[in-house]
Formats: C-alpha cells, structure tokens, sequence
C-alpha cells in the first residue's frame, strides 16, 4: 500500500527508528528514509526468498556485479570493473573497515563541511580525527574549495573522505572539481573514499569519482541501493575500486565483511540495480516537485529562512540564522517537527542555526511541518 498522504500522525504499522522515535504527534522529517512505497519487484525478491526459506547466509553473488555495471554504463556512462566490488554490511561499516585498514590512531581524514554527520563517527571509531576542509558558498550554492583541499594535503592529510552528493547540501560536485581533486590525490599520494550512497537521488548528472581516468589510482567508492530505493534496514552495501595501486591498499581487508551483509539486502540490491532504474526516475520527478513546493512554502511562511541551489537528494539545508536562536530545532521539535540540528553536520558546532529537512514525504506533510516551524519562529 502507497503513503496515504490523508495522515498526518506516524504510522503505527511502520517499525523503523523514523517512526519510533518521537510521539506520535511529532511530523519525523529527520532521519533519511523516504515515506514512499518501496519497488514492486524489490518487495517480490524478498517475498520469494522468506516464502522458500531461503534465508541463510550471504553466499557468493555475481548477480550483484552483473547488475551494477549494468547500471552504471546506463545511466552514468561508467565502465566498472566488476571484479572488484567487495560486499559490506552497509555504507558505514565499508568506510570504517577501509579507515581501520589505511590509517592508525591520530591519523587525520579529510572532511568537507557540512556533511553527513555520521563521517565523524566513523573516523572516531578508528581513531583517527577529522580535518576540515569546509565548502565555501559560492553565490546560492556550496562547493569544494580546492585550495584548502589541497593545503590540508601538504599538510600531510593521506585520506580524504568525500561526500558525493553532498549531503546535507545538495551538491552534485563537478566533474572539473573531481578531477582537480583525483589530481591532486596522486600528486600528494592521497587515497579518496568516495561515498556516492545518494547518486541514483540526482536530479542533474552525476559523475561517480571513478568514471574519472586519473582516479583510478587513487579512489575506492562506497555505496549502496539503501539510500535510493528506500531500504537501509535490509543492510547490504558495497566498496569498488578500478586499479591494482588501491587493490594493494585494501589487501587487508576482512573477508568476513561479506558474510557479515545480508542474502536479502544484497539480492535486493541486485534487483533494485537490474529491474528498478524507473523507480528512480519516477522517484526524482516526484522529489523534484515536492523541492519547489517546498520553497514557495519556506518562502510564503517562513520569508527569513533561506534556501540553497539543490540538486541532489531529499535533503534541505535551511539557514534559519535570522531567527536569532541558536538551536532553533529545539524550539520545533516542541511544535512537533524533528529536524536534523545543523551543527551535527561540522566538527566544532558550527551551523547551528542551521537544520536539515526530509522532503520525501508528501505535499500535505510538507506544508503542516512548514506551519508548525512558523508557530515556533515566527509565534503565529
């Protein structure tokens, strides 16, 4: 059954963290899941594994690779070498075993702020502490700044941590920036971990780091289908890489990653990869529109909030910094909306006033929650 749009309470029959979380009068427009019904063929894969038993463990799966590369020439024009994609339990633990393996306690990572909050723990779990190299807003939109890139690695920084899409921002980074990055990544010998879990969710191309020639020798992309098609507790992810140079830095990597993802993940993964490229599409048309509702309601309501140039993910980053409090989620939450606090998205709490808004919902959630942070800013 597809989102009923009529409700505005959370779902009884949903059991995800997005749901449990807060009361259920509180509209959950934090956590990154999409109220949207999940690809017909997604559904069938997993009903025929659980209605044959065949729930064991995760076995070889070359359907995987096979479906992958499919999808990467299709629709982002990128030759993968498909012998090289190692399963892992899910986006986070392929970053964290990779750190784990390439860097020792003390050892910095390249960030790039605001990003995805979790980069922090993971290179905490590691050991290892986060250099920043924040985005810079240029005009309406935010974007890498290669020069401090490149002095955090004369700096010595050996491994850079890049977000791809940007979340929370929105940014689809450029194939020139991209390829300044892959540059300077073997000037300074630099390994980068391209964390491209949000590319399906484009609205524009996307260019993956390792479609790029001069990052073959420097780059190993994390990703998974959960983000896109909806279905992060089936946990299976994965890592590839496109040359023997990064092959013999990721030689220590425990086999055991694959046997510890999940057989319904993973063959999920290969239907979502080989059947379910349509629900993308339609999934992207459908966040396009509820993105330009969105601002007319930011705008119509909530006229000193202030949006950016988006062109990836469900994710809104709004500057509420003119409201002049400083954790203004706070004050929603208790009007009953949940939002990402902007200042988990950098090191030293900046972007405070900041949040980060999930619009994969419907019109009708939107424009409640719009009103319910009026009430908490604006006190009308």
């Amino acid at each position: 059954m597809d989102f009923d749009e009529s409700r505005l309470d959370n779902f009884a029959s949903r059991s995800s963290s997005k749901w449990r979380r807060f009361a259920p009068d509180v509209l959950p427009m934090h956590v990154a899941e999409m109220d949207f019904e999940v690809a017909k063929e997604i559904r069938d894969t997993l009903a025929d594994l659980v209605l044959r038993s065949d729930l064991g463990y995760l076995g070889p799966i070359p359907e995987l690779a096979d479906a992958f590369e499919g999808y990467a020439k299709k629709v982002w024009s990128w030759e993968i070498q498909k012998q090289n994609l190692k399963l892992a339990t899910d986006v986070g633990v392929a970053a964290v075993e990779i750190l784990r393996l390439v860097t020792k306690p003390g050892d910095r990572v390249l960030i790039n702020s605001p990003v995805y909050s979790s980069f922090y723990h993971w290179i905490h779990e590691v050991g290892a502490v986060e250099f920043d190299a924040p985005l810079t807003l240029v005009g309406n939109s935010w974007r890498l700044d290669l020069g401090a890139i490149e002095d955090a690695f004369k700096k010595g920084v050996k491994v850079y941590l890049l977000c791809s899409p940007q979340n929370p921002v929105g940014t689809l980074h450029s194939r020139a920036e991209l390829e300044a990055i892959a540059k300077l990544a073997n000037q300074y010998g630099v390994l980068v971990i391209s964390d491209e879990i949000h590319a399906p969710l484009s609205f524009e191309k996307f260019t993956p780091y390792l479609s790029i020639p001069e990052a073959h020798q420097n780059g190993v992309v994390i990703s998974s289908s959960s983000k896109a098609w909806n279905t992060a507790g089936l946990k299976a992810g994965f890592l590839i890489h496109q040359s023997d140079e990064v092959a013999n830095k990721l030689q220590g990597l425990p086999d055991a990653m694959h046997w510890r993802s999940s057989l319904l993940g993973a063959f999920a993964m290969t239907a979502s990869f080989s059947k379910c490229g349509y629900w993308i599409d339609q999934t992207n048309g459908r966040l396009r529109e509820n993105l330009e509702f969105l601002k007319s309601e930011i705008k119509s309501k909530l006229p000193k909030a202030k949006l950016f140039d988006h062109r990836a993910t469900y994710l809104a980053w709004i500057d509420l910094s003119e409201y002049g409090l400083e954790k203004p989620h706070i004050a929603i939450l208790k009007h009953g909306v949940a939002l990402v606090p902007g200042d988990d998205h950098a090191p030293n709490q900046e972007y405070s006033s900041f949040v980060r808004f999930n619009f994969a919902t419907s019109k009708e959630r939107i424009s409640e929650a719009v009103n319910r942070m009026r009430l908490a800013l604006e006190g009308k």
